[in-house]
């Protein structure tokens, strides 16, 4: 299988017919990436982005791209790390992350799960329910403490398609909102979420960092296994091996809605415990602390 450059194939996008070399399929990850950066407005000259990073693949990635693109648009760049404190997973994917981050000369930071509340700790079954709510109120929280006009999210384009239908299978209308690559903003005291992998598949990003020797954590998280997204994810991995492009055609639905509704910001307001981000009276991290607390 060749290129259409003529070089021997690494990788075939099935749902166009193409295959690339590893040089051709580089090239494609990287304007991918820009196009979203640029047609989205994701990062503006001057911009602080903060790049959440676990050690995983799509961090990983996403570092080596916006290191890139430094290069034509000035904008700093960060990395914020959460230690949820899970033994034998954590902290082995996180000295990958720290190690890739002085490769590439990135400032690295972490932050970690309240004493007494990793998740090891936690005594209940939602466990990534729980690590989700405190995860995303440690980066927000952290990266703002480092002065972040934007926080970067690894999510590709097979998190979105399941996010999206995970939201329509829940009939969670102001979630299903605040997708795609540029989330509206929630008030002053919530960094912007930006997504610049969102157009990327997630075979293609495993390609890019094999390819482009991006190192990364392979092992999953072990409290991953049960869970609503990873039923979704089997649902729309069976429909794209089925029918290839089924993924990319669930981000043109949603693309194409979102252009015909009035999106708005659905600000938040301050929690009465902690003055972080929230849509009550209490944000749901302090809401999970407190009752982890009373058990």
């Amino acid at each position: 299988m060749l290129c259409s450059c003529g070089s021997e194939a690494v990788y075939e996008r099935i749902h166009e017919g193409n295959a690339y070399c590893a040089s051709c399929l580089s090239h494609q990850v990287e304007q991918t990436c820009y196009r979203t950066v640029v047609h989205e407005h994701l990062i503006e000259k001057g911009d602080c982005v903060i790049v959440g990073v676990s050690g995983g693949k799509d961090s990983a990635v996403l570092l080596a791209l916006l290191k890139k693109l430094q290069d034509a648009l000035p904008f700093s760049l960060k990395a914020l790390a959460v230690n949820e404190g899970i033994a034998g997973y954590r902290n082995e994917s996180l000295s990958v992350a720290r190690h890739w981050c002085a490769t590439l000369g990135i400032e690295y930071e972490t932050v970690s799960f309240p004493a007494g509340h990793e998740l090891d700790a936690f005594a209940r079954r939602k466990h990534c329910t729980y690590c989700g709510v405190l995860r995303r109120s440690l980066l927000n929280k952290g990266a703002r403490e480092l002065g972040a006009t934007k926080l970067a999210l690894g999510h590709n384009a097979d998190d979105e398609s399941q996010s999206i239908l995970m939201n329509v299978l829940n009939g969670d209308v102001t979630r299903f909102e605040r997708l795609g690559a540029r989330p509206p903003s929630r008030g002053d005291r919530f960094v912007p979420r930006i997504k610049p992998l969102r157009n990327i598949m997630e075979k293609e990003i495993v390609a890019y960092a094999l390819v482009n020797k991006v190192p990364f954590y392979r092992s999953e998280c072990p409290y991953s296994h049960d869970n609503v997204r990873r039923d979704v994810l089997e649902v729309i991995n069976a429909l794209e091996q089925k029918r290839p492009g089924t993924k990319m055609k669930i981000l043109g639905f949603y693309d194409g809605l979102r252009q015909q509704r009035d999106v708005r910001s659905n600000s938040l307001s301050h929690c009465l415990s902690c003055g972080e981000p929230s849509s009550g009276p209490l944000c749901r991290a302090c809401v999970f602390l407190s009752t982890q607390a009373s058990q």
